[in-house]
Order: structure tokens, then sequence, then C-alpha cells
């Protein structure tokens, strides 16, 4: 018993000094944690090198951008080739991905053998073999009569400027082909498979094995963005944020670049990690200098790396009592399967001691445990460095979401990670280490980067297919010059028919006359009361102007206007808006004053003079019964006379479309027509009194209210109506009515974006093809969105975070659709609006007689003051419909409370001098 005691103690103490003796001769070779993170952050500076336009041409890691946009979602289904071209053997495949959510892939495959002469012979040998074996797979797979995709899965650095071509930058492993780098891969295969008659193959996309391995993974977990291969190279690829990646135009969505991370340190980077070691077996290497990463990481390489370490621990007396073999002299004497056998736990031992005497050594124990642990040094340092460069990967990821927390899933393969006993765990665990704040989850591709390849071209079957779908929805809002020529001349028809006594009944725009016949001329000064009603809230102000320092001076208070009084009766609509004066009289202290007042009132009125407006009909989601067809002065001052606390002088009732010219007019004497783009659409502008046949008279002009939202109610614009604007209109208050403004305006656009969500979601093209109940509620896409999303300054990531908000759970490419549709609902709008107001702006400038008109448009609105694109893309519209017109922009500063004010103060004026006339 005590014998073996003795024995066993002997091997511990044996074992312990084997072990310290080959750990002060690598000292070199053992990384801290501390190490890891700072080749961490070195290989974060190099990756941000390799985004950069300027900065890549000398980055040693060239982060390639492989134009694969989508990962996987399991609704791909067909046919697929693949080919694998990149290792000591060539393999062809045929995939069958299953009918939609199954997810179930069947494959056939044959490898071919890529002999020595032609993988360092001629290129064009080497297409003409890759042809060769296709044909032949394919003849006796008796697929010659189909016309198949294919994914060519190339596992070397390529300069790709779109999925099916690839430029070879320079070969790797040890590929020697003459006369392929710097040539396009893709055609020089074509260029082969021509050759064959009978082939009938459509190469959708060129793969690295890298993303081949990522795409595998992915589409059993949709969590998988990385890929990385660990075998007889090393790499790694992930989906990058489209906006960091310079080297490619666009900003939206992601896309995987493959990082090319062999050469990571080939300009010196890790100079201060390699050891003696590494650079011996680089001098020795088919490619000196170049892939120093991969060199200290890949199968190709850790048995030779072994092999030069023992050999100078031979040569220094520290093994086999200084026994050298010839055998140990030779290059490539050990090979990765030897240092992962001399690894494995149990037999390990065993197994070193068979190898080092099939090198030709008699090796004693103590050497057996030296070796052993020598190989343990090299290949655990080939995860540590694999480790701290994957670690910088997953810290990307998770700033780019800017998420606290990571989850993700790594994709792995590779001989390397896949037959050495210990190295996954070592791996996984050093990962884990250095980037706590992530959730990794490793899985192992299952047949490798050849389905990634089909994969890849299946997605890319998919997305094309689905992209067309998509470009048909959004062509039906892309309006052609022709069309908006064509609205431009419609509506100034429906503008003339407006304007005369004889059609004016039958009119889709009503040109009421509004009784405002002058401008301010900084005359103007007193006091003024101002009511504004035109949606969910009601505003009295105060406005006191100064005359000739043109000052104004407003207080106001705001009031709302709750959904049963919107919809309730008259009476009771026009005794809250009472009440709501009374409080705010109250508030400013004016409760005796009989002061001047101006009624903004933006509905459809019919006015017979300044302070008479007799109301056409409701819209914006007002209902009070009794108010259509009555004069709502008289039905303010009666309401007045009801509460019997104060008396007004109600001086003019206005529309907040001519309050938004009154208060651009009073800074801008050219201004003669306003605006507004917001909840609703409207317009109006300064006509020629002889051209209005409802009003006496032929000298001067008067401001019409266009209400031109009418525009399109006899069916005259039904051309560019969508089967969404169909929609909408019979989901409305107003069924039929108010066709162009709801096509243009704020309180519709988000309702069209809605329905075309929805199509596209029955269509499987959105959301997985899952209609979330919040997609199904009326109203829930609210115009204030489409301006969020369409925000340049906002990235995916916050597109998906509204969508979120929404209930709708959105994958990057969903996003990317979403946008699209906001884009091209909202530029319609602008281009309908502008189309309209050019038309107005061309009818000026003829009445007048003149060549060229300089005017100006007063505008207000929520849509065209917040939304991003839509004052550029009217304004754009304007001046390409109205050319010879010099038109300017200027934003009304409350047109509404201000506008009816100056309208009020202007009317004064005129009243005061007929007085004294």
């Amino acid at each position: 018993m005590f014998a073996v005691h003795l024995l066993a103690f002997y091997f511990t103490k044996l074992k312990e000094d084997q072990i310290k003796k080959v750990d002060r001769f690598l000292y070199h070779m053992r990384l801290s944690d501390e190490t890891l993170l700072d080749i961490m952050a070195r290989f974060q500076v190099e990756m941000e090198k390799g985004l950069g336009k300027d900065t890549n041409p000398t980055a040693s890691v060239k982060m390639l951008p492989t134009f694969v946009r989508a990962i996987p979602d399991g609704s791909e289904n067909g046919e697929f080739l693949s080919l694998d071209l990149g290792g000591s053997k060539f393999r062809v495949l045929k995939v069958q991905v299953s009918e939609e959510g199954k997810r179930n892939v069947q494959m056939e495959s044959q490898f071919y053998p890529m002999p020595n002469e032609i993988i360092r012979g001629n290129g064009s040998e080497l297409f003409d073999y890759v042809a060769d074996c296709l044909a032949d797979f394919m003849k006796t797979k008796d697929l010659q009569h189909k016309k198949l995709p294919l994914g060519f899965t190339f596992s070397f650095p390529c300069k790709q400027t779109k999925l099916e071509e690839g430029v070879l930058l320079s070969w790797t492993k040890k590929f020697k082909a003459r006369g392929v780098q710097d040539t396009d891969v893709v055609s020089r295969l074509t260029r082969a498979m021509k050759k064959h008659k009978d082939l009938d193959v459509d190469i959708l996309a060129l793969v690295n094995d890298t993303v081949g391995t990522m795409m595998t993974c992915a589409y059993d977990d949709p969590y998988c963005e990385v890929g990385v291969i660990i075998g007889t190279g090393t790499n790694a690829c992930y989906m990058e944020d489209m906006s960091n990646i310079d080297l490619v135009e666009g900003d939206e969505g992601r896309m995987c670049i493959n990082t090319e991370w062999g050469a990571f340190g080939d300009d010196g980077a890790l100079e201060d990690i390699r050891t003696e070691f590494d650079r011996e077996l680089d001098l020795g290497s088919l490619n000196p200098g170049k892939q120093l990463f991969e060199k200290m990481i890949s199968g190709l390489y850790l048995g030779e790396l072994v092999r030069l370490i023992l050999l100078k621990m031979a040569k220094a007396g520290l093994l086999f009592g200084g026994v050298k073999s010839s055998a140990l002299h030779t290059k490539g004497k050990i090979e990765t399967q030897h240092v992962a056998a001399m690894e494995k736990y149990k037999e390990g031992l065993g197994n070193t001691r068979e190898i080092l005497v099939d090198l030709g050594l008699e090796p004693s124990e103590a050497d057996c445990i030296a070796v052993q642990h020598v190989c343990t040094i090299v290949s655990f340092r080939s995860a540590n460095l694999c480790a701290a460069a994957l670690a910088a990967i997953l810290t990307r990821l998770r700033e780019n979401k800017k998420l606290a927390r990571l989850r993700t899933t790594v994709g792995m393969d590779g001989t390397l990670y896949k037959i050495h006993p210990q190295y996954p765990k070592r791996l996984h665990k050093v990962v884990r280490r250095l980037v706590p704040n992530c959730d990794v989850r490793f899985l192992l591709s299952e047949s490798g980067s050849t389905k990634g390849a089909a994969m890849v071209t299946a997605v890319a079957s998919r997305v094309q297919a689905q992209r067309k779908q998509i470009d048909e929805v959004l062509a039906l809002f892309q309006l052609t010059r022709e069309q908006l020529v064509g609205v431009q001349h419609k509506m100034r028809t429906e503008l003339e028919y407006g304007l005369k006594r004889k059609t004016q009944a039958l009119a889709t725009v009503k040109m009421l006359p509004t009784y405002v016949c002058g401008m301010p001329d900084g005359t103007e000064k007193g006091k003024f009361l101002a009511l504004d009603l035109g949606g969910t809230n009601f505003r009295v102000l105060l406005v006191k102007i100064r005359s000739g320092r043109r000052s104004v001076r407003m207080y106001n208070k705001i009031f709302a206007i709750p959904l049963e009084i919107m919809q309730g009766t008259g009476e009771e609509l026009f005794d809250h808006i009472v009440q709501c004066i009374a409080d705010f009289l109250d508030y400013m202290g004016l409760k005796g004053a009989r002061l001047p007042l101006g009624f903004t009132f933006s509905f459809p009125c019919r006015q017979m003079s300044i302070d008479k407006g007799t109301l056409i009909g409701w819209t914006k989601g007002f209902k009070a019964t009794d108010c259509e067809g009555e004069d709502v002065v008289d039905m303010l001052r009666e309401a007045i006379k009801r509460r019997n606390e104060f008396d007004l002088d109600i001086v003019a009732v206005v529309n907040d479309t001519v309050g938004t010219m009154m208060t651009c007019g009073y800074e801008d004497p050219n201004c003669e027509i306003g605006l507004i783009a917001g909840t609703g659409s409207n317009m109006c502008y300064m006509e020629e009194l002889r051209n209005i046949e409802l009003v006496d008279g032929d000298e001067g002009k008067m401001c019409i209210n266009t209400e031109w939202g009418g525009f399109g109610d006899n069916g005259c614009i039904d051309d560019i109506r969508t089967q969404y604007d169909k929609e909408v209109d019979e989901g409305s208050l107003n069924p039929g009515k108010q066709r162009y403004e709801k096509m243009t305006s704020g309180m519709y656009l988000g309702e069209i974006v809605r329905q075309i969500l929805i199509d596209l979601t029955k269509q499987g093209l959105l959301f997985r093809g899952q209609i979330s109940e919040r997609l199904r509620t009326r109203g829930i896409f609210e115009t204030k969105f489409l301006s969020q999303i369409e925000s340049d300054r906002l990235a995916l990531l916050q597109v998906r975070r509204i969508l979120q908000q929404l209930g709708l759970d959105s994958t990057c490419e969903d996003s990317i659709v979403v946008k699209e549709v906001c884009g091209a609902v909202s530029r319609r709008a602008a281009q309908l609006c502008g189309a309209g107001l050019a038309a107005i702006v061309e009818k000026r400038r003829e009445d007048q007689g003149l060549e060229h008109l300089k005017i100006t448009v007063g505008v207000d609105g929520t849509l065209y003051k917040l939304h991003p694109h839509f004052s550029r893309v009217l304004q754009e519209t304007v001046r390409a419909l109205a050319p010879q017109s010099d038109v300017a922009f200027m934003l009304s500063e409350d047109g509404s409370g201000k506008g009816a004010a100056l309208i009020t103060a202007v009317a004064k004026r005129t009243q005061q001098s007929r007085k004294e006339n």
C-alpha cells in the first residue's frame, strides 16, 4: 500500500516538475486576461480601420463586405446547388429546402479530390476541373435538365461589389493557382461551366466559408449573427450595421462582414505577442509575413509550432536526453491531429508516447508529460487569441445595438474546433470571461459551409422574390412627371369651376370667398381677442398689436374639446366654447372689456361677408349636430347671450389657412398664398375680384379659401388612387369626401401606411406573416411615427423600437421595408400638395400677365414643419411644375391666432376708413 502511495507521489512530483519546466520555457505563450483584453482592444481598432473608406487600404484586417444582407427566416424553399472550394477536398451538394414553416433541409453531396497539380497549377485548369466535377455530379444525380440556382463557397479573401461577384485578393492555405488573383472568380467559373452544354446553372451567390457557417446555424437559430471557423485556417464574420460600412453605399439595414481576421498583426500590431517559434514558422511558410494571427491559431500550423518547440527543447537538453531524430527535424511531421490526440483525457499520455516513438524518439515518462504540456500551451494560446478577437466582435455587436446585455449565437465550424478534445470548452470559457455582459450560445454547424452557401442562395432568391412584390406595391405611390402635370391641370380646371357661378355648385374645390380684401400694412394697432377652433384643442388668445414697429404680443390658453362635445349637439359645442372664453377673460382680468374678436374656424364655410360664415360640412372628426347650414357667428353670439356674462364684438370669421397667409403677409408683402399641411390640408390665395363671379365688384383682390381637400371627390384623380387610399376612405367618418386631403394630410398618412403594412404582412413579406392585434387597430399608426421613422438621424434599431411600441416585433429587414413604405406615402403626399400649389402659382402668374412671378407662400401645419422630407419634396415639385415663378416659402408663426387678430385689425381699419369717408 505504501509503495502505491510512494509511486503516486513520485508521479505527481514528476508531473509538477515537467509542467514547471515547460511553463518556464514557454513563458511568452501564456497569456493573462489583462493581455487578452489588450488584444481585444487592438482588434477593435483594426475592425474600425477595415470599415473606414480612407483607412481600409492600409488595414491588415480587411473587413470585406459580403453583400449578404439577411439571415434565413424559415420561409425559404426550393432546390439549390452548392460548391465548396477551400480545403483539401472539393464538395458538390444539392440542397432541398423544405416548404415554409418546417425548417427542413435534405442534402445529397459528393466529395472530389483536389490534387496538388490543380491547386498549384494554372487558374483556368482549376476552374475547368471544378466545372467538370459539377457536371459529373449533375449527371450522377440526374439533374441535367433542371435550371438550378447555385451558391459558391470560396474560402479565400475576395473583394465583393455584389453578392454574385468576387475578386480574389490573395490565395491562403496551400492554394497557389496562377493567374487567378485580381480576377472575378464567379465569371471564371461561369466561363468554365459554359464548356458543358448540358449545364444550366445560375450562380446567385459567392460566399466565404465563414459566412456559410453563420447562415447554416442561423437557419436553426435566428439569434445567430456571428460565424467562426477554426480549422485548417481561421476566420470570422458577423452582421454589421450598414451605417458603419463606408465601403458600401447606403445606410439601411445590416450586411455580413467577412473580417479575414487571419491577417490581424500583419502590420506589426502583435509583435510583442509573437514568439521566436512563430517567427521561425512564418519564415518557413508559403506566405512569409502574411496571415500572422492565423499562424498562431489554425490547424495548418499548430502541429508545426509544437515540432519547432520540441526541437529547441531537445537541443537545449530539456527533452529526450538531448537526442533529436531526423523526423523531428522534418517540417510537417507533427500534425494538428497529433496535438489533439496527445491532449486527450486519459489516453493522452499513451498517445503521446506512441507519436514520439513514431518520430524515432525514445521518450521517458517525464518527456511524455512535458510534450503533452507543450501541446496544451500551444492549443490553449490558440483558443485564447480566438476568444479575444471574438470578444471584440461581440462587444461591437452589443454596442451597435445599444444594449446593456447582448443575447446572441455564434455559429462554429472547423476541424480543430471539432476534433480537439479540450478546444471548444477552453474557447467558450475565455469568451464568457472577457465579455461577461454577453449571453453567448455556441452552435456547431452541421454539414458546414456548403449547406450555408445553399442557404445564402435560398435567402437571396427569397429576398429577390419578396423585393419584387414589395417594389410592385411601392410603385403605386411613385408618381411620374406626367401624372403630376395631370394633377396640376385638373386642379387648375377645378379652381376655375369653383370661381364661376354656373359651375360652382358642382365644383369639388369650393373656392369660398372670405371677404378678406386687404393685407396688413403695418398701421394696425390695438388689443384683439382671437379664438381658434380646428382640432381636438381650442385656444383663446389676447393679441396686442403695436403699429410702426410691427410688433405683436400674444397671451393664450388651451382648452380640450372632449369627444362627446365634438360629436354632441351644436348648442353643447358653442356653450363649451363660451365657457372657455369666460375662463380666459377671468384669467386675464378682462371680463368687462368689449374687445374686437376674430374667430378662426378651420372648417369649410360659405361666407356672405367677413363676419358671417355658414358651415358647409364638418371635417377632422367633428360631428356636432344642428350646425351644418347654420351661421357659426350667429351660433357663437347666441351662446354668449345664453351665458349673459360678457359681450364681444365679433368682427371676422376666419379660416386658419387665411390666418397663415395674413401672419406671413404682415412680415412679407409678397405673401399672397397660404398653405396648411398638417392634420388637414388646405390652401388660400389672393384672387382678382373680377374672376370671382359669386361676389359683386371688379376692382381689387379678395382672399379665396379654396377648400381643396375635396379635390377629386368627382373621381377626376381616381387613376392615381390606390386600393389603400380606398380602404382608408371607406373606413373614415366621411366616405367619398375630401379625397385629396386623405392622400396628403397628416390625419390619414399613417392610416395609409397601416393598410399597406397589413397587406404586405398578409403576403408574408413582413413581420413573419403575423398580423398583431395592434396592427389591426385603426389609427394606431400616427403620422408622427412617419416623421420619426423617416428621420435621417434615426438608426434602424430605433425604428425597430418605435415598431415594438406599436406591438410589431420586426426584424432588421422589416424595419427597412416599413421605412420605405413611410417614405413612399409621405413623398407622394408632398408631391400632390406641390402639384396643387403649382396650379395656383401658375394661375396667379397668368392672371397678372407676367413672364416671371415672384411670390411668397405662408406655410403652417405639423406635417410641413416636423416631417424630415415633406417640405423639401413639396418645394422641389413646385419648382419643377412652375419653372417661370420664383416661389419663396415662409413658415407662419401662429397663423390661426395672430392671423385672426391681424384680419380683425385690418377689417377694423377698413371699417374706420369707410366711416371717415
